[in-house]
């Protein structure tokens, strides 16, 4: 009696634990459901197909479905059996599954697995121009490319280039101008003005401001104009005043707002201007 009550015990906790097991397996059912009903990768952190792109498309066990293609201006291929696709715009694994979904509801392959392989990137591409290392056209390889990345792909801005990039894009049908100081970011630390790039920026780098300085200094010539440079500062880019020289009746002549030159005795500690022109008199002593 007491083998059978614990037989049946036992079947009961069998029963019990089968139980159990059905249910947590059809709650991880539920999630896995609701898991494959959401995007796989975060909306932005793939790469987006454009007009120009060159894609080979492949579908496993399925050799006369390989297809190497460019996609059309308005960002559309044509596939065999299912017609023209619509792929603009969209991440490849979504590009994949509809693709995959189109053969499946056509009843060509009965579950396709399709694959697509980016050849080429000539969509959303970003002209970098002006003075860096290396201008040209960039391609957005994913799309939450900032601007600080695509200067580093341009080379970086050069010895010659403002700190300050002129950025022009269109968002949200509105043609937008920006003017973002490089050098003032980094410093503040605040990423705000690091632009998430889209295709058809433009980014230009101008020349950096400069000043000319002649007389009786070491070396003259023209210069960089740095941040808050003042006169004693310019004076030591020129290398320091020759032994003629004198600090005694600086002067720089200067363009004012209205166009006219001015002429100015300036202070030591008084900033430089872009175009500045500073000349070093000869001592008479």
């Amino acid at each position: 009696m007491y083998s059978l009550r614990a037989s049946i015990s036992g079947v009961q906790r069998i029963v019990r634990l089968a139980a159990l097991a059905l249910f947590g397996f059809a709650m991880t059912g539920v999630n896995v459901w609701a898991a494959t009903e959401q995007p796989a990768v975060e909306k932005g952190a793939e790469y987006l197909l454009g007009p120009g792109d060159v894609i080979r498309i492949s579908v496993f066990q399925s050799p006369d479905l390989l297809l190497e293609t460019r996609v059309s201006e308005n960002g559309s291929i044509s596939y065999p059996l299912i017609g023209n696709v619509k792929v603009g715009g969209l991440a490849l694994s979504v590009a994949e599954a509809k693709i995959a979904k189109l053969l499946k509801d056509g009843g060509f392959v009965v579950q396709p697995q399709v694959s697509i392989l980016l050849l080429q990137i000539r969509g959303n591409q970003v002209a970098v121009l002006g003075q860096v290392n290396r201008p040209g056209r960039y391609p957005l390889e994913t799309a939450n490319t900032r601007l600080s990345d695509m200067l580093s792909q341009a080379g970086g801005i050069a010895a010659t280039g403002s700190d300050v990039v002129i950025f022009s894009g269109v968002r949200d049908g509105k043609q937008v101008r920006r003017e973002i100081d490089i050098a003032s970011m980094f410093l503040r630390g605040d990423a705000q003005d690091d632009l998430a790039l889209k295709g058809g920026d433009i980014l230009y780098v101008h020349r950096a401001p400069v000043f000319f300085i002649y007389g009786e200094v070491q070396r003259p010539g023209v210069f960089r104009v740095e941040r808050d440079m003042t006169v004693m500062q310019a004076l030591a880019s020129g290398g320091g005043l020759t032994q003629k020289g004198t600090q005694r009746g600086l002067r720089i002549h200067r363009r004012g707002a209205d166009g006219k030159a001015q002429i100015i005795e300036p202070a030591l500690d008084e900033l430089v201007q872009p175009n500045d022109v500073v000349y070093v008199k000869e001592s008479i002593f």
